[in-house]
């Protein structure tokens, strides 16, 4: 499978004006360029608002210093794209890195498309037209400076925004810019090679780092206007329950106190449009209080007495726990993929295996809880705050109130942790419903306790896998899914083994809950990985093979040109693990090193790593996992080991502490007292390694969690003996012991 895409060339008003490029890509308006000097740098202190630009686009602007800045269109949510995104362009556009400020872009459905931070998709899909726009607009200005001096193009450099001819004259892209712009776009422009990249592939700080660490507002939290009143809203106390009445009098005299009213009719309206908003938020009646403050907000909420009832019922772990495990001994399923006849192969088997893992509810756990800022008036609808899907929310919007789609003008600020929380955008509906009722410009905010007692969970899922083996091979594979509320996606089962293994059936099923469950970084992958690369370590061990060589045999299986459903490349797969079993120093440590092993595809990119586990005072302790990545090409490497290393951080965070349970409709742990996240003494060290191959690049935010819970479990087996077929592993510290020695003698 390819995994490079195909840039479509535009002519010049589609250049100009096109708004389909993939990914968000940057359009260069190249009349509203007005200078790029020879020779001057913009000093870093520079105020970028006393600069004499002359009229923008929403792309791009140069100043008459020669400083750049670029508008950062996709929502940043610390992977990283507000640095990696201009940094390709620039790369094309061949200027100084030292001259490019960037700035988040607004939503601008016109100018932009695929603003949305989820996937691990924005780079992948930008790549090729962020290169040639950047590439297409240095060659109009080649060819503009070329004609003025009468020579061919071929004839001119470029480096840093200043295009020099053979006899070294030079002039700067501002010099010819008006120009340029009357020049065709060309077709097919030549892209840099590898090697002569200046700005890609060179570590780069996060443009915001110095915000960041300084608390300058980067974050919807920081978010604040003249005459704004913060909002605090009272919701069901468990799921499956509406508001009956309230008594708001006390409340009502604390200090602070502006208003208290209900929200909610809007809502129910829009979901009479879209049934299915109903999965992400409530539609009963809430109740709203506005302060002058936060704390006052929250204070006064807390005064307020409420009667609730019970609409549907109120669900608990214990009976989902049942209910998953009758789904996979049902016979009630939708078959994703099935190749040859996994029942017959099964039964003529020489040997069967079969496993069940279980994982559970899973709040976000968001560093910043939800906000969002609405301030709905006849002119606009005005919409600031941290969303991962910016187009998508605001269509909702605009639906809830009845408006259209150009009156709703919203703003991204950075967000201060995502991981697919912020896909849902139902605090941003809150907060229009509620200034459009207050008729002022709102902050709402979430508490901690709000977040995780309202929250858009992971479902909880039960895989059980079942494998047959005749006359040392691999001939069966059966895998069944049974989870609350929706089932893996499309793509899933053609991941590895899919065309490996001759007779393949993938099944799932699945529980309709009044629990409202989401996407969580790397969906259904991030549990699914742990399951299956736990299953052939096992399967392995009842062959009486080497794990390593059972996977490698299995990838020699694959033909990807013969079925064009496999997702990943065998090559690829191979190469990754090959180079994790030498840089690991994999079957080549300390007799009290016990190691395990995973390999994984997911979000278009292949991962290997292994876990390192020592015993200290008789406990298995992780103390290192290397990670091998082939991500295709590395724009910044900086920000992609970051992506690396909290990736598999989270994973093993998860895998071994992470656990929402629910009780009569309501979770068991609402702040980190009772749910537990990765600890400084609990991380392992990471060691990060990038297979270079000069492909173009896949994503990088989410591959590397999902195989980190496996490479974990697979090396405690080796220490303690046990297999873990649940999550978290903290949950059965029984199997989690060192065996104690028999003392002979």
């Amino acid at each position: 499978m390819s995994t490079n895409n195909t840039f479509n060339t535009l002519n010049r008003r589609a250049f100009l004006r096109n708004s389909s490029l993939a990914g968000g890509g940057l359009l260069i308006g190249f009349n509203l360029f007005q200078a790029c000097k020879p020779k001057v740098i913009a000093e870093p202190a520079i105020d970028l608002a006393s600069l004499d630009y002359n009229d923008f686009n929403a792309f791009i602007k140069i100043a008459d210093n020669g400083a750049v800045t670029i508008f950062s269109p996709n929502p940043e949510v610390g992977q990283g794209v507000k640095t990696s995104m201009p940094m390709i362009i620039a790369e094309e556009l061949d200027v100084a890195w030292d001259n490019v400020y960037v700035e988040q872009g607004i939503l601008d459905t016109n100018n932009y498309t695929r603003q949305v931070a989820g996937g691990s998709q924005s780079i992948r899909f930008g790549w090729d037209a962020l290169r040639q726009t950047g590439a297409a607009a240095k060659q109009m200005l080649v060819s503009a400076a070329a004609a003025r001096w009468g020579v061919d193009p071929s004839e001119c450099t470029v480096s840093e925004g200043v295009i020099t001819n053979a006899v070294g004259e030079t002039l700067g892209y501002g010099d010819v810019v008006k120009d340029a712009a009357q020049l065709e776009v060309p077709e097919n422009v030549p892209l840099k090679k590898t090697s002569e990249y200046k700005i890609m592939g060179k570590d780069t700080p996060n443009v915001d780092i110095d915000k960041i660490i300084t608390g300058k507002s980067l974050y919807g939290m920081d978010y604040k206007t003249e005459g704004m009143v913060y909002a605090s809203v009272l919701r069901p106390p468990a799921f499956g329950q509406k508001l009956v009445s309230y008594d708001d009098s006390a409340a009502r005299a604390m200090p602070g106190v502006v208003d208290i009213f209900t929200i909610g009719e809007k809502l129910r309206g829009l979901a009479e449009a879209v049934p299915r908003i109903t999965g992400i938020i409530s539609d009963s009646d809430k109740i709203v209080v506005l302060a002058n403050s936060t704390w006052e907000a929250m204070k006064a909420k807390k005064a307020i007495k409420a009667e609730w009832e019970e609409v549907t019922k109120a669900e608990s772990t214990e009976e989902h726990d049942k209910i998953l495990t009758n789904l996979l001994d049902g016979n009630k399923f939708e078959t994703l993929r099935s190749d040859g006849n996994v029942k017959k192969a099964l039964a003529e088997a020489d040997q069967v295996l079969e496993r069940t893992y279980e994982s559970p509810f899973l709040p976000h756990s968001c560093m910043e809880p939800m906000n969002f800022f609405a301030n709905v008036t006849e002119e606009k609808v005005h919409l600031v705050g941290p969303i991962q899907t910016p187009e998508g929310t605001a269509g909702f919007v605009a639906q809830l109130l009845g408006r259209e789609a150009d009156d709703i003008h919203l703003e991204m600020t950075r967000i201060g942790g995502g991981f697919g929380r912020r896909l849902y955008g139902n605090f941003a509906i809150e907060a229009a419903e509620i200034a459009d009722k207050a008729k002022k410009p709102v902050k709402l905010v979430f508490s901690r306790e709000e977040d995780m007692e309202d929250g858009i969970y992971r479902m909880s899922i039960k895989y059980r896998i079942k494998a047959g083996v005749k006359d040392g091979k691999v001939t069966a594979y059966h895998l069944k899914e049974a989870a609350v509320n929706s089932n893996m996606y499309g793509l899933v089962p053609n991941f590895f083994p899919a065309g490996a293994i001759e007779n393949y059936q993938v099944d799932t099923a699945k529980y309709d809950s009044n629990i409202t469950t989401g996407a969580w970084r790397a969906p259904y992958t991030n549990f699914l990985a742990y399951a299956e690369q736990s299953f052939f370590d096992e399967l392995a061990e009842l062959m009486e093979v080497d794990k390593i060589q059972l996977r490698l045999d299995l990838l020699d299986n694959v033909n990807p040109e013969e079925d064009e459903r496999i997702q990943y490349s065998p090559e690829r797969m191979k190469e990754v693990i090959k180079v994790a079993v030498d840089k690991s120093g994999w079957g080549k440590k300390p007799e009290d090193v016990h190691q395990g092993f995973v390999n994984y595809y997911c979000h278009n990119t292949h991962v290997a790593e292994v876990a390192d586990v020592e015993i200290e005072n008789g406990e298995p302790v992780l103390k290192k996992i290397t990670c091998v990545v082939d991500c295709g090409i590395v724009v910044n490497p900086l920000g992609a080991k970051n992506l690396v290393e909290g990736g598999v951080l989270d994973g093993v965070g998860h895998s071994m502490f992470g656990e929402l349970a629910f009780k009569d409709g309501k979770p068991t742990a609402n702040n980190f007292d009772r749910y537990q996240l990765l600890r400084i003494k609990d991380a392992p060290v990471v060691e990060t390694h990038f297979i270079d191959n000069g492909l173009s690049p896949t994503g990088l935010g989410e591959p590397t969690l999902p195989p980190a819970g496996g490479a974990v479990a697979n090396a405690f087996k080796s220490a303690t003996g046990n297999r873990l077929y649940k999550q978290p592993f903290t949950k059965t510290p029984e199997l989690l012991k060192v065996p104690e020695k028999e003392i002979i003698g």
